[in-house]
């Protein structure tokens, strides 16, 4: 056997890139095993150049009948997974051709909808975190008022569920727990664009770094203690 040239041949039948994407969810579009095998064999067919092969072609290397082979095309295009479009040789000859674009554009669009499904679940998950949060903080459960008040900073004011946290954490620190003072704070973020957890705490140390220190009775010869500056956020 010459084994040289039967790396050759090898490497001459080419390889197929198949995206992981489509391996992994193909039944998730709608697709079962013969349809998703008949697809990759039009792909192949596809990059070396047979555009438009035969149900023949097509059903050789597989374990189906050309008349099922037939009749699964007509599906994949009647589902469109499949089209036929037409195309033009270099000499101007029109011809037919398999196109796979409406595979990848149920592809991209399974895609786009899984990240919305992602991006909703964890909002959920951070919403139904951040009343935990708050009761854990005030250490009792929410009054029907208070769980309204925080529907309407997450749906009517549009907060974030991390600025929200942010806004609780900076009344903690102002020994200001209480929900009017957390509106004022979070109506103050809104005014001055802080969006990210980043910008609450640079808002939140620049205005701090503004505040004078409270002057102390304690004897000079004692010693000194770090003074945490104060900003009361219902005097602006």
């Amino acid at each position: 056997m010459d084994y040289k040239q039967l790396m050759v041949s090898w490497i001459e039948e080419g390889t197929l890139n198949i995206p992981q994407l489509l391996l992994s969810n193909y039944h998730t579009l709608g697709l079962n095993e013969s349809e998703f095998v008949l697809l990759l064999h039009i792909y192949g067919h596809l990059e070396k150049g047979n555009y438009f092969p035969t149900p023949e072609e097509l059903s050789s290397p597989m374990s189906i009948s050309s008349e099922f082979c037939s009749s699964l095309l007509r599906k994949l295009i009647q589902q469109r997974f499949l089209s036929i479009e037409e195309g033009s040789s270099a000499e101007g000859i029109l011809f037919e051709k398999y196109s796979l674009n409406p595979l990848w554009e149920k592809m991209a669009e399974f895609v786009i909808q899984d990240s919305k499904m992602k991006q909703m679940q964890q909002s959920m998950e951070e919403e139904a975190d951040i009343y935990t949060t708050f009761e854990q903080e005030f250490g009792r459960p929410l009054s029907p008022l208070e769980c309204e008040t925080l529907a309407m900073w997450l749906d009517q004011d549009d907060h974030n569920a991390i600025i929200i946290k942010a806004a609780l954490r900076e009344a903690v620190i102002s020994g200001k727990l209480n929900f009017r003072y957390i509106d004022r704070i979070l109506f103050e973020w809104k005014k001055n664009g802080v969006k990210t957890i980043e910008d609450a705490r640079s808002q939140s140390q620049r205005f701090r770094s503004h505040q004078k220190p409270a002057a102390s009775n304690e004897p000079a010869s004692s010693p000194k203690r770090k003074s945490v500056p104060f900003y009361n956020w219902l005097e602006q």
